[in-house]
């Protein structure tokens, strides 16, 4: 409904009243009616759980095949152990040992030797009944062989095979090369336990014993697996053959010793093996440490993997090492995204061909709901004549609409009113807010000018004092000191450097007096000023303040670059640089650098020179920069009286100058004194 600047139609007033509508016509059955349709709530459930439930079993599925390659993997090591056995075993019945123990014992560590490396052995020895070892390879030190369980029960006539670790001293004496290459640095690897350790010298041996009754003595025999490349390498290709993994998948098989990667075709880059890295701590806690066998993702080396380990027990009874096998998970983890994708995707498009049902049993509904949503959002924005405009029909929206339109036109209307108000409340908030800002102002300006005013007043009265006081004494002396020379006459000569230096100490005295008298009544001392290059009366003053210098480890730098003569009073502008040169030396307690420097520059259109003095002290905040200038303002506490700086800023403006200052707190201070040229025709 329009707004027509017109009373409510008492129709619209009345629509509340009407009877209830038949549920049929109800907008809220039809909402859900549509919201509960089985396409959007059966179905969505439906997939879920059908989703869900796949998704479990495929996971399952997964882990129950790495859980029949790490069986593979685990028999292929049962039959390499007997295998072992089995090739001691025919050796220990061969008739050759037999005849050359027999015969010739000086052959024997030739043969062994030979059928070591026939049988594929790292080590292989014959203990002889009176417990003598012949050993090949040829024994680099001494052996307590005797302490394996294998070989105790060789001995007592029962051939046996299991996995022992070896030290890195049993290697080396055995043969230091089994030392080598045992020898694995450790390589550091997320998610392992810390480890101060630097290298693993340990080694995983198939230790295999059995009794040569014929030869009647003992066969030992054993095969190291660290860095055995050939047994990881065939435990993998009957693990996972070609075709057997998803593409881009790839099978690894690891044999550990506790948690130490001794051999592996796990990569750490393209073309190095991971040897000398460790497994993470939740599996060596599980394996290791709980003798159980882990079936689940792990993080290996870079990657996570489906992966299977098993623990392995050496001949002691004790888990030494870990046996692995898995598959990289991320090829398998993509190929079910894509499938729940596929099927995502199948969802919405079946969603996609149902919505033009929806919205055609919808349309009724919607659009006049979203032409009140917009009039809303309209109003919310400011714009209070906005109206749904619904056309009338006999269910709730339609009578919703209407009393939307007449709120809006009700609130427009006291808007209206509302803003009237306001408008006219700011225009007289603003009159006042400017009236006094005006008027603090110029009670601001006031109040400063009283107070420098005061200030100056109470300075030329004291100084005023203080200068007649001074000049009365001086007046006695000089007349005194007149009347001893000519009491003297020529007895005087030769103390006449005597008195010299007495008249120039007391002419320096009453040039002082003088000066103090024209800071207390400028207007009546309106000496001649002279033209002169500051370059020079920077270079006159530098001597003043060199003791100072002297006591702390500041060093000076100098730029005058200036030419042109200024019209100002030369022991003014002295007093004005000795004084801004001590505060910059106050200012550096601990040493530092101050900087002199001169040029000639223009300002206002009026030719100058502008001296600046620099200092590399603890600077000022722009509260202290405000008040530098004030009389009796000092930053140095009991050392100044705080009227350097205000009457040096008095002599610069006299002679039509400016001082001003630039600082930032912990980089130093500068301070710009601008004077202006002197007139080259009145020199």
């Amino acid at each position: 409904m329009r707004d027509t600047g017109l009373p409510p139609d008492p129709d619209t007033q009345n629509a509340a009243l009407k009877p209830r509508l038949p549920w049929r016509k109800s907008v809220r059955v039809r909402l859900l009616a549509i919201a509960l349709l089985p396409m959007l709530v059966v179905m969505p459930l439906f997939i879920g759980v059908v989703v869900a439930n796949w998704s479990s079993r495929f996971d399952k599925l997964l882990i129950a095949k790495v859980n029949g390659e790490l069986t593979i993997a685990h028999q292929f090591l049962a039959r390499l152990r007997e295998r072992s056995s089995e090739r001691l075993e025919a050796l220990g019945a061969s008739a050759a040992l037999a005849r050359i123990v027999a015969r010739t014992p000086a052959a024997l560590p030739d043969f062994l030797q030979q059928e070591r490396r026939r049988l594929g052995f790292d080590f292989l020895y014959f203990i002889t009944p009176e417990g003598h070892v012949i050993m090949s390879p040829p024994p680099a030190g001494q052996i307590n062989y005797a302490r394996w369980p294998v070989v105790q029960d060789a001995l007592k006539g029962t051939g046996t095979t299991g996995i022992d670790i070896f030290t890195g001293s049993d290697l080396a004496a055995i043969s230091p090369a089994l030392a080598d290459q045992a020898r694995i640095r450790l390589v550091p690897t997320k998610a392992a336990l810390p480890t101060t350790r630097t290298e693993e010298t340990r080694g995983m041996v198939v230790h295999s014993a059995i009794p040569a009754k014929a030869a009647k003595g003992t066969l030992v025999a054993g095969t190291l697996l660290n860095r055995n490349l050939a047994f990881i390498d065939t435990i993998n290709d009957l693990v996972y053959p070609s075709a057997s993994l998803t593409e881009g998948s790839r099978g690894t098989a690891t044999l550990f010793l506790e948690d130490v990667r001794i051999s592996t075709n796990v990569r750490l880059f393209e073309n190095v093996r991971a040897l000398g890295t460790r497994v993470s701590v939740a599996v060596r806690s599980s394996v290791l440490g709980g003798g159980k066998v882990w079936l689940d993702r792990a993080f290996v080396v870079n990657d996570w993997y489906i992966s299977a380990y098993e623990p392995i027990t050496d001949s002691f009874g004790k888990r030494v090492g870990m046996l692995y096998v898995g598959f990289l998970d991320s090829p398998f983890r993509a190929a079910k995204t894509r499938t729940l994708l596929m099927i995502g995707f199948g969802f919405l498009v079946l969603i996609a061909l149902s919505i033009p049902i929806f919205l055609r049993m919808a349309r009724n509904i919607f659009r006049p709901l979203e032409k009140m949503v917009s009039t809303i959002s309209r109003a919310e924005q400011g714009d209070l004549g906005a109206r749904s405009g619904a056309a009338r029909s006999d269910d709730e929206i339609g009578r919703v609409s209407e009393h939307l339109d007449l709120m809006l036109a009700q609130v427009e209307e006291r808007d209206r009113e509302q803003r009237n108000w306001a408008q006219e409340l700011n225009l007289k908030v603003e009159e006042r807010t400017r009236e006094l800002r005006e008027a603090n102002q110029r009670l601001e300006a006031t109040t400063k000018q009283l107070v420098v005013s005061e200030k100056l007043a109470a300075v030329g009265e004291i100084t005023a004092g203080i200068a007649h006081e001074i000049n009365n004494p001086i007046a006695v002396i000089q007349g005194n000191l007149d009347v001893i020379r000519e009491a003297l006459g020529q007895q005087s000569d030769p103390l006449k450097t005597e008195f010299s230096l007495i008249y120039e100490q007391v002419h320096s005295i009453n040039i002082l007096v003088n000066k103090l008298l024209q800071f207390a009544r400028p207007e009546e001392y309106a000496g001649v000023i002279d033209q002169h290059v500051p370059d020079e009366v920077i270079n006159d003053s530098i001597p003043l303040v060199q003791h100072l210098l002297n006591k702390v480890d500041i060093s000076l730098e100098m730029d005058l670059q200036a030419t042109h003569a200024v019209a100002m009073n030369r022991t003014e502008l002295q007093q004005v640089l000795i004084n801004l040169m001590v505060n910059a030396i106050h200012a550096m307690p601990e040493g530092g650098r101050l900087t002199l420097r001169t040029a000639n520059r223009d300002q206002g259109g009026s030719e100058g020179v502008e001296i600046e003095v620099t200092d590399t002290g603890s600077g000022m905040t722009p509260e202290i920069v405000a008040t530098i200038f004030d009389p009796f303002f000092t930053t140095k506490r009991s050392e100044g009286t705080g009227l350097g700086l205000s009457i040096s800023r008095q002599l610069v403006t006299r002679s039509h100058g400016t001082i001003r200052v630039t600082s930032t707190p912990g980089s130093g201070t500068t301070f710009h004194v601008w004077v202006p040229r002197a007139d080259p025709s009145a020199g």
